[in-house]
């Protein structure tokens, strides 16, 4: 398949995870993977690393926005690392780049990345992530997660 033609989903979240939330970004990364999904993030640690490296270890490619200058601030699971030099203003190329969002977790970087994709129309679904956001679909496994927005990108929901 044309990579071009991939679905494209960015697993945004936390910077730094604690286990379960490690591995259900893992989880996410390796089932989007498994579907054929290039896998985006912020390029970095914490939810960013655990979805990238399920999406590596499951044959998938992975893609980070990173926020600083170098390719070296990249964790070792990211195959292309976009360097943009702009800090969090990085997160608009991230959510620009892709059809649909995965927020696990997350602080304010996550909240911000939210915000601009139901801006920009792009579906999320929240898996652990901040409460109460209108037009966030909420979700309570990886599994549902991937699925919902499989079907949704497919035009089945």
């Amino acid at each position: 398949m044309v990579l071009r033609n991939r679905r494209r989903v960015a697993v945004i979240g936390t910077g730094i995870a604690g286990k379960e939330v490690y591995e259900a970004a893992y989880r996410v990364g390796r089932l989007l993977a498994e579907r054929g999904a290039i896998v985006y993030t912020g390029g970095l640690g914490g939810v960013m690393e655990a979805a990238s490296r399920g999406a590596l270890e499951a044959g998938g490619l992975t893609v980070g926005i990173l926020p600083g200058n170098k390719v070296e601030e990249a964790n070792p699971y990211v195959e292309i690392p976009i360097v943009t030099d702009m800090g969090h203003a990085r997160n608009v190329i991230l959510i620009r780049s892709v059809e649909g969002v995965i927020a696990v977790s997350g602080g304010y970087g996550t909240l911000s990345e939210i915000a601009l994709a139901l801006k920009m129309w792009k579906p999320v679904f929240g898996l652990r992530t901040w409460p109460g956001i209108e037009g966030v679909t909420y979700v309570e496994t990886p599994e549902e997660a991937v699925e919902k927005l499989f079907r949704l990108l497919e035009g089945d929901m």
